[in-house]
């Protein structure tokens, strides 16, 4: 069950915006099994000028389109899992005309002790949610 939070520069439509999210989400659904319902995104559009998003000495520029991903997830997922879901992002928003060079993504996880979902309850901790994956590799 990942969170998500999106950061974009202001001049998207409701609909543009809505696209992301979705995108990303359908990503998150088919590489990490999770699911449908299990969506949480917080979209975030900035004034011009407040995304700074250099090269990092790869090569390749960015335009002012970027879109800045924070995925926070339980851990235990392999690293070629991570890879396939950060692939799986990028092919999704560019079908929805985000350019690869203008995804990035940063991804932090902890464990099911790191979750409340409501009412201050850590329901994962408590065993009254199941925690996703438990026992496969995903």
């Amino acid at each position: 069950m990942p969170m998500i939070r999106i950061d974009v520069a202001e001049g998207r439509t409701p609909a543009g915006l809505a696209a992301l999210s979705r995108a990303i989400h359908v990503a998150a659904v088919q590489g990490y099994r999770i699911p449908e319902g299990d969506y949480f995104h917080v979209m975030t559009e900035h004034p011009c000028g407040q995304i700074v998003a250099l090269d990092a000495g790869l090569g390749f520029g960015r335009s002012d389109a970027v879109v800045m991903i924070q995925a926070f997830t339980q851990r235990g997922r392999s690293g070629e899992a991570k890879a396939a879901l950060f692939a799986a992002i990028a092919r999704e928003l560019r079908a929805v005309g985000v350019a690869g060079e203008d995804v990035f993504i940063g991804y932090s996880e902890n464990g099911a002790e790191g979750w409340s979902f409501g009412f201050g309850r850590a329901r994962y901790s408590t065993g009254e949610l199941a925690v996703p994956g438990a026992g496969e590799a995903p």
